[in-house]
This record gives structure tokens, C-alpha cells and sequence, in this order.
């Protein structure tokens, strides 16, 4: 929501008015200096909309604002160029309303497109986050950064590197969306209060990172990429279990730990739609770009959403630091799902990251069944991996 400011109007004045923390006020307006205010200077006060209302017989400014807890001065500040002495029947003005519900759907095929949308909501509902572009996929998608905590701690989480594990996405936007609203609303998660997650960590989550797999199995091939995969998939129509990126490389296989070894034993020796690792490591534009994130960025600790298993690994050749088990134990705790330090795998993402930089990483399994998971397992995986996400930060 944007305001205009007034006359002696002051942040901190917006931050008791709206009962949002002035931090957030503060972030949301980087431009801003908070102690010269010029009149008429437009003010972002995130967690909140607008909302049009059209005045009825008796309605009042006073009448209005009570029946919705808003001051008064709330509805002044909308709506400047009205004389609240003198309302009209069928005048229209703004109403604040306050964001309390996640705009994130549970019950749908989560393509691309509906992230994106997803993505420009929550950056015009919450403006204190930061939403950049870390790179393209094979199609020219671009894969997003979204970046939100003021915090020296860096955490970063990530989904859909498998274009068949696509419920990841959802869930962690889901993640994120409930994380925003805890902050907007000074309602804890939980029983734990995340302004001072928000003070304290530097959070930064890459929902898709394969959207051109994602697209693929959910909507079927676009024209330009129809023959090759087809092709690739050995003329099916049929993408429910492609894995892979639009090329037929599997983006988790595509990192330099131990990536020689992948090369060697996996079954496929071309592209295909799921294992092939690719002719060489970082060859996609999607894993040269998840690399590059990581190596620009020193990371304190990574986790990436995958399907399916209940699960997650953290450990690799004996490389990750002491502090990998304190954290483990805790996500064990906080889910459910079963820790376990070492697999017979090699060339993950997390693998590489464990190795390259001596820190603490993770590969989630969520959920359990047969991928892709159904939508109908949304509610119980969220519900199973937000400690996580949580302990993510406080840990």
C-alpha cells in the first residue's frame, strides 16, 4: 500500500498507525530519508492493500474506522482530497485493509507463470523483500532470487531442481508467504517470533530452479522445444516422470563433487529424462547459475527442497563441519523425517556445496509415495517442513 506523505507526518508515525514494525517501514523505503519527509513523497507501507468502498447513507469516517479497528487518521491519510465532513452517498474512497491470508494456492498444478504471479503479489504486499534475477534457463525463463533479512547469518534454501518434484515450489512459497505475514502481523510461528529472525538472518530462496522442466511436465511441451523432447522421451507425450532439464540433463547431477563418478555409472549415456548428468560438469545454465549464487554469496548453510522420502541427507565424504549434526538433530526434531548422514550419491548440489565450502548442507525429502507427489499431500508436507525452514534461521 502506498500513502502520500502530510504535514509533520513522520515513519514512526506510520508505524504506530498501521501497527507495523519500523524496520519494515524503514525497508520498504530505502530511498527514503526518514527524517526529511517531503510532502507529497510516496510512502510504501508493506502488509497492507487498498481496498475501493463506496460510501453508504450515514456512513462516517468515525463509523468506518471503528468497525474495521483503523483509526481515523488511517482514512485521512488515503484519502487526503476528501472532506470527511462533507461524504457523499456513492462517493468512492480507499480503505487500508490488512494482508492476514497467504495468496499461495494449495490445490493447483504450480506452473511457472503462477509463480511469477505469486512472486510480483508478495513484493507489492511485503516491499521490504528484494527480488533479483540470478540467471536464465535453456528457454530463456528467468530463474528468481528472492532475498528478505537485514541479518549476517546466510541461509539460503531452494526447490524444483527436479522438474517432477514441482510441489517443492508451492511449499516453500508457501514457507516464505507464512513467514511475511508473521512479520507484517507480530504473530509468531509457533511459538517463536521472527522479527529477530528477521534482524539477525540474510534469507535467500530460489523457488524454481528448473521452470522449463517444471512447464514440461505440467503443461507439455511448447513448440520450440516439442520435437527434441519427444525425442528424448522416446516419442511419449506422457512427461509426468521427467526429471530432468529441457535438454535432458538432471541439474542435480551436474555439480564437481565427485562428478566423474555420476558420469560413469549412471545408466543414461545421453540425454534423457531423468539421471543423465551431461557431457561435462556445469554445462546448464541453471546449475552454472545455482553455482554461481552459492560462490558469490558465502552461504552459512543451504537446504534444497526435493521429493520424495521423508527424509534428508547431510553430510558428504566427511567434509561437513561439527556444527552439521547440532543442526540435523534439531530439523530431525522439528519434522519427523529421518536424518542420514551419508548416501552412495555424488554431484548434487548440496554435495558440491558441503565440499567446496566446509559448510552445512541439506537435501530434504518430502513427502513419501511415488513422484510427482499428489497436490492432496500439500497441506501434511508443509506442515512437516516449516519447523525446518524455521530452525533454518535460529539454529
Amino acid at each position: 500500500m502506498k500513502v502520500k506523505v502530510r504535514q509533520g507526518d513522520t515513519l514512526w508515525h506510520y508505524s504506530r498507525l498501521f501497527m507495523i514494525p519500523i524496520n519494515l517501514i524503514l525497508d520498504s523505503n530505502p530511498m527514503v530519508s526518514a527524517d526529511q519527509l517531503q510532502i507529497g513523497q510516496e510512502i510504501k507501507i508493506p502488509g497492507f492493500t487498498t481496498q475501493t468502498y463506496t460510501i453508504k447513507n450515514g456512513d462516517t469516517f468515525w463509523k468506518l474506522a471503528r468497525s474495521r479497528n483503523l483509526s481515523v487518521d488511517a482514512l485521512l491519510l488515503l484519502n487526503q482530497s476528501i472532506n470527511p465532513n462533507r461524504l457523499n452517498v456513492g462517493q468512492s474512497i480507499q480503505i487500508p485493509q490488512r494482508v492476514i491470508h497467504s495468496i499461495i494456492q494449495r490445490n493447483i498444478n504450480y506452473d511457472y507463470a503462477q509463480m511469477v504471479r505469486d512472486i510480483r503479489t508478495l513484493k507489492s504486499q511485503f516491499p521490504f523483500i528484494k527480488i533479483t534475477q540470478i540467471g536464465s534457463s535453456v528457454l530463456g525463463k528467468r530463474l528468481y532470487e528472492i532475498r528478505i533479512g537485514k541479518g549476517t547469518k546466510k541461509v539460503h534454501i531452494d526447490a524444483s531442481f527436479h522438474a517432477n518434484e514441482w510441489i517443492t515450489t508451492p511449499i516453500l512459497m508457501a514457507h516464505l508467504n507464512t513467514f511475511l505475514l508473521s512479520l507484517t502481523n507480530s504473530q509468531p510461528i509457533r511459538g517463536l517470533m521472527t522479527n529477530p529472525l528477521y534482524q539477525s538472518v540474510d534469507l535467500s530462496i530460489v523457488p524454481m530452479v528448473n521452470p522449463d522442466g517444471v512447464d514440461l511436465v505440467l503443461n507439455g511441451p511448447s513448440a520450440s522445444s516439442r520435437e527434441e523432447v519427444l525425442r528424448i522421451n522416446n516419442g511419449s507425450t506422457d512427461f509426468s516422470n521427467w526429471k530432468a532439464n529441457i535438454r535432458g540433463v538432471d541439474l542435480n547431477n551436474q555439480f564437481p563433487a565427485n562428478w566423474e563418478i555420476e558420469k560413469e555409472r549412471k545408466e543414461p549415456k545421453s540425454p534423457a529424462p531423468r539421471d543423465y548428468p551431461g557431457d561435462a560438469p556445469l554445462t546448464e545454465p541453471e546449475a552454472q547459475a545455482m553455482a554461481e549464487l552459492a560462490q558469490n554469496n558465502n552461504f552459512d548453510r543451504l537446504l534444497a527442497y526435493h521429493t520424495q522420502g521423508e527424509e534428508f541427507y547431510w553430510g558428504y565424504e566427511g567434509l561437513e563441519p561439527p556444527e552439521a549434526s547440532v543442526i540435523a538433530a534439531e530439523f530431525e526434531r522439528v519434522s519427523g523425517y529421518q536424518a542420514i548422514q551419508y548416501i552412495d550419491s555424488h554431484a548434487g548440489y548440496k554435495d558440491w556445496f558441503i565440499q567446496e565450502f566446509r559448510k552445512p548442507g541439506f537435501t530434504l525429502e518430502l513427502g513419501s509415495g511415488v513422484n510427482p507427489l499428489p497436490i492432496s499431500q500439500f497441506d501434511e508436507i508443509y506442515e512437516e517442513v516449516l519447523g525446518i525452514f524455521l530452525a533454518s534461521m535460529y539454529m
